[in-house]
């Protein structure tokens, strides 16, 4: 009774890390569509509306057309809304994970100005697999 105590109390405490950390495995179609132009971003870093708003706008998507057929945007959404986080989005015409509250505090001033704030494999070297401790 006392290991199994034990045993839950370990799990229990181990959750605040797992909860603060961004490593969700990308889904193989996720990785292959959305990270063939830039890092497969971790979903949760977007509420699942901010989601639904970029993936409605894939042939408008940040300038560039990124539309996917239906099969693969189906996927790639339900992935998305599956493991979408809570927060906030910025205002603005498509939400951008760089500008989000999260990101500008937890990246306060650290990102030099020769380097893009959405280019995350600069800095975290193990972005493309999820990983993005410093």
């Amino acid at each position: 009774m006392k290991k199994e105590l034990f045993a839950m109390l370990l799990a229990l405490a181990a959750l605040p890390a797992a909860a603060h950390g961004v490593r969700v495995p990308p889904s193989p179609a996720y990785k292959a569509e959305c990270g063939s132009c830039h890092v497969a971003y971790p979903p949760q870093l977007l509420p699942g509306a901010s989601w639904q708003q970029l993936m409605a706008q894939l042939e408008r998507h940040f300038g560039s057309d990124a539309s996917l057929d239906a099969t693969a945007q189906q996927e790639i959404g339900r992935y998305l809304a599956a493991h979408a986080g809570g927060r906030a989005a910025p205002a603005g015409a498509e939400p951008r994970i760089t500008r989000t509250r999260w990101f500008l505090k937890e990246h306060r001033g650290e990102i030099p100005a020769t380097k893009n704030p959405a280019s995350c494999a600069a800095c975290h070297k193990g972005a493309e697999d999820g990983y993005y401790e410093d």
